[in-house]
């Protein structure tokens, strides 16, 4: 029995020096495993994860294997071909399953290197503009000199409409690839700046930030250790909302006629192609709205579905 046991038995001595009275018996956790467990735990995720990786495959690797080429088949009689008319005329082959455009050529080659191009800006205006928003937007929250000039360059850029200013920015510097890119990054930045630094404004005062403070902890740790990784959450659902932004902003302009140029394809291109004809030849026009509305609501519902499993508070 326990009680016929003495003190040398019942207690042990622990050295000072030692870290075993400071250790806290508790299961290991992951923030990162557990974001996945939650995330993989609903099956509607794992679907549009799926169609994600099918979107990626075709965007990136099927044109690797089909080289594009608008004139390519301009000397054959099969212009503007419908899907079946397409078929018929050349054989079963899925590069005709969305017929052919006005110069023979595959529109559904044309649609996925047109969606490498419209994903590709989109991921590497989102990787800009979150990397410089979230960064200017912890600062900005956090110094209150900072805020002071940063609110005066908000309210300055902030009342100028953001599609006026990609616009007139495009029609001046010139339509590409990298002209859209700076268009939509020059100033892009400035509203995921302004409303990390609200974010940070509610949690920077909080108790463990002003003990950290008064122990001497360095303002950039602070904020990259106390504050950032708090916001994991609200950073990935920001994300999930500007990337497909992106998309519909190019193909929005394209279709307005301050697109890309005619050497680079696009899915806003393939649309401003295709409206003058749309009554005649639908099938030209309503295959790149339709892959350009999928990768859209794809990448808005995948980036939702990582912003909700990103919050602590659903790993209990």
């Amino acid at each position: 029995m326990e009680e016929n046991l003495n003190d040398k038995e019942l207690f042990s001595l622990i050295d000072s020096k030692s870290f075993d009275n400071e250790k806290i018996e508790a299961p290991h956790y992951s923030y990162w495993k557990s974001v996945g467990r939650v995330f993989f735990k609903r099956k509607i995720n794992i679907f549009i994860l799926s169609l994600l990786a099918l979107v990626i495959i075709f965007s990136y690797i099927y044109p690797l294997f089909n080289e594009y080429d608008a004139y390519e088949n301009i000397l054959d009689n099969a212009k503007n071909l419908s899907p079946f008319e397409a078929i018929e005329y050349y054989g079963f082959n899925i590069k005709w399953i969305f017929g052919t455009g006005k110069s023979g050529q595959s529109i559904f080659d044309n649609v996925w290197h047109g969606a490498k191009t419209s994903l590709s800006l989109a991921l590497i205006c989102a990787l800009i503009n979150m990397t410089i928003g979230v960064i200017v937007g912890a600062i900005w929250g956090f110094s209150k000199r900072v805020d002071k000039v940063m609110m005066e360059v908000y309210n300055i850029i902030g009342n100028v409409p953001y599609i006026l200013f990609v616009s007139v920015f495009v029609l001046v510097v010139g339509s590409g690839f990298w002209s859209f890119v700076a268009a939509l990054t020059i100033t892009g930045w400035i509203s995921i700046a302004y409303f990390i630094r609200t974010q940070v404004i509610i949690i920077r005062d909080r108790e463990y930030n002003l003990a950290s403070k008064c122990l001497g902890t360095p303002t950039i740790r602070l904020i990259f250790k106390n504050i950032l990784p708090f916001l994991t959450s609200v950073i990935v659902t920001v994300a999930a909302t500007e990337i497909p932004s992106y998309i519909s902003y190019e193909v929005f302009l394209s279709f307005i006629g301050i697109g890309m140029t005619a050497d680079t394809p696009s899915l806003g291109r393939m649309i401003q192609d295709a409206q003058g004809s749309f009554q005649v030849f639908p099938h030209a026009f309503w295959a790149p709205v339709c892959i350009a509305a999928i990768v859209t609501v794809i990448l808005y519902l995948v980036g939702q579905g990582l912003g909700d499993a990103s919050d602590p508070k659903s790993h209990m």
